[in-house]
């Protein structure tokens, strides 16, 4: 059976956030993630794990300015210097709470720019050397068009293009099923054939983003061949609950 981590951003949110670790923790899961933890000082955010034991699995960089829009500095060229500070902050963070992998967002940019293109393999490299000699892995994630209009990094092939190019030891594929199937389906096939570019999976029924087994794919099926290709990371649970978070957990007694 894969390892889940409640994604806390999107379930649980009956609960304030910092109450969302101990009631993760007693609906049974081991390990969280989240987007962002930057509106709590990271010690509290060590404290609550500590306090639920549990493992965290990743968070995100910092994106510019979520409320406005932002997705991302990764690809924009006249935010270089802000994205680097946005690493620096992740670390910063990274190292208090003793997470393992990070994921760094491309931003809203065209993918056929080449200004962007540069600039974002630039920060990928950047972050993957900085995220590296704090012992941090580093995750890129493609991310369909249809949840985030204009989102530069949009193609799983140009994800492990850049991945592989780079050839960074520290450098990985968060492998989203819900926006595979989104952008392209083949899922099992994807799977299989990028499993060693992979470092993050998470899982959402497709169309709603709700509840694995509520949709078009057979997400058990899914996870027993993340099991047979031998994945050993977490299976992040990003989907939105369609009710209360706990009255939706009897999927995991299907796996």
């Amino acid at each position: 059976m894969p390892r889940f981590a409640a994604n806390l951003t999107m379930m649980f949110n009956e609960h304030a956030f910092p109450e969302r670790f101990g009631a993760a923790a007693a609906a049974g899961f081991k390990a969280v993630e989240y987007l962002f933890p930057y509106d709590f000082p990271a010690e509290l955010i060590a404290e609550k794990l500590s306090q639920a034991g549990l493992k965290q699995a990743l968070f995100n960089l910092p994106p510019g300015d979520w409320a406005k829009g932002e997705r991302g500095l990764a690809a924009l060229p006249e935010r270089r210097q802000e994205f680097r500070q946005s690493v620096k902050k992740a670390l910063d963070y990274g190292r208090v709470i003793g997470t393992p992998l990070l994921h760094m967002m491309a931003g809203i940019a065209t993918p056929g720019d080449q200004a962007a293109r540069t600039a974002y393999r630039d920060a990928v490299a950047f972050a993957a050397d900085a995220a590296g000699a704090e012992g941090i892995g580093l995750v890129i994630e493609p991310i369909n068009g249809r949840d985030m209009p204009g989102y530069f990094l949009n193609d799983f092939d140009e994800a492990a293009e850049i991945i592989t190019d780079l050839g960074h030891p520290n450098l990985k594929l968060q492998f989203d099923i819900y926006h595979r199937q989104v952008m392209r389906g083949d899922v099992l096939t994807a799977l299989q054939e990028m499993m060693p570019l992979i470092g993050h999976v998470q899982i959402a029924s497709v169309p709603k983003r709700n509840e694995p087994g509520t949709g078009e794919l057979d997400d058990f099926r899914i996870l027993r061949e993340l099991d047979r290709l031998g994945y050993q990371g977490y299976v992040g649970c990003e989907y939105r609950p369609a009710a209360e978070t706990m009255a939706g957990l009897g999927w995991l007694k299907g796996i």
